[in-house]
């Protein structure tokens, strides 16, 4: 019978926070703290139940500590889910106590947007704690990650190509996208200037209709795009969308996104690997939000440039792990963790435990 701190296994904190004259309900979930503070994202969904958000702000946060060691961070990785629909519950009032359970950790959390949450939010749960990034920049923030999220992805895709193809130009390949939210949308553009040939799907309309009419762009359904007959294939919407039962009817010779948590489970690397399908583990190639935001926490604020130069640094990683992968024949995905482990044993072993000074 697993044990609660079973469930925990391997996470340093799990805070279950409560406020009942606003109905909020949330997780934070601080998987490691050797390198930094715990830096993440608080994703705002309806849950079906509270079982599910768990196991989401688990798999979450571990995956931010992979994001923080790959990207060369003083960070480690934590998440937080709210579990409610943020169209109609993201309230002051609500926000502002999810503010107070965050100001609680008194800096081994420190937040930033997610699914379901914005820079406005993130403005609102300011007035509680100073551990909130990823405001508007009127705010004093540094904006919308999305945007450096998305040249991290591109400039991750070029590494791809070049090591799948020979070539980092993406003029003339083919590239399907998955999800317009904040960061798709943006891909879709570069590789439009790019002179790439993009297909893409949206659950939403008005996602659709933002794109459709750029030059070589066409839509597929949504269950479709990730069967498409093209290069590379670019989740960009939820994660859990490579299992075994998709990984078998890819076309792709690439798998290069920004959706969190692509891989239902660690065998489908191996599927991928063991298919010839080159994987760009998500969290190396989504890492440009967590760079953003991180950069907030500098000494002298928020600087674009510093943080642009730190994003660029996402290829010359993947090809690191590209030719780990390739030398001791192993999945992309085991490379990585590899190579965020051997970080995180080198800097953050005197670390332990972080606390805020």
């Amino acid at each position: 019978m697993e044990t609660i701190f079973g469930r925990f296994s391997g996470h340093e904190q799990v805070v279950f926070g409560q406020d009942e004259a606003t109905g909020l309900r949330c997780i934070i979930a601080i998987h490691s703290t050797k390198l930094g503070p715990a830096v993440g994202g608080t994703r705002f969904r309806p849950y079906p139940d509270d079982a599910t958000a768990l196991d989401d702000v688990l798999r979450l946060s571990e995956a931010m500590t992979y994001k923080s060691a790959c990207a060369g961070l003083d960070a480690g990785g934590g998440k937080a889910v709210i579990i409610g629909d943020p169209a109609t519950d993201a309230t002051e009032g609500l926000l502002r106590a999810y503010g107070r359970v965050i100001a609680s950790l008194d800096g081994r959390y420190v937040t930033a947007c997610d699914v379901g949450t914005t820079p406005a939010h993130m403005a609102i749960i300011r007035r509680e704690t100073r551990w909130a990034t990823g405001m508007d920049p009127v705010d004093g923030g540094s904006g919308d990650s999305g945007v450096l999220t998305a040249i991290g992805v591109h400039l991750a895709m070029k590494a791809s190509a070049a090591a799948a193809f020979g070539d980092p130009d993406l003029a003339g390949r083919h590239v399907a996208v998955q999800g317009l939210g904040k960061v798709g949308r943006r891909l879709v553009e570069h590789l439009v200037d790019e002179g790439a040939k993009v297909t893409v799907a949206d659950v939403s309309e008005t996602a659709i209709d933002g794109v459709a009419s750029l030059p070589g762009v066409e839509v597929a359904p949504v269950d479709d795009v990730l069967f498409v007959d093209a290069d590379i294939v670019s989740p960009n919407a939820l994660g859990g969308v490579l299992s075994a039962r998709t990984i078998e009817g890819l076309q792709a010779k690439v798998v290069c996104g920004g959706a969190n948590n692509q891989l239902v489970e660690p065998d489908d690397g191996v599927r991928l690997h063991e298919r010839g399908i080159l994987y760009a583990p998500d969290y190396v190639v989504n890492a440009g939000g967590v760079i953003n935001v991180t950069d907030e926490l500098h000494p002298d604020g928020h600087d674009p440039a510093r943080a642009r130069r730190k994003a660029e640094t996402i290829p010359a990683t993947l090809a690191a792990i590209f030719a780990r992968s390739a030398e001791d024949d192993v999945p992309t995905e085991t490379a990585a963790r590899a190579v965020a482990q051997a970080r995180i044993d080198a800097v953050g072993g005197v670390r332990r435990f972080w606390l805020p000074r």
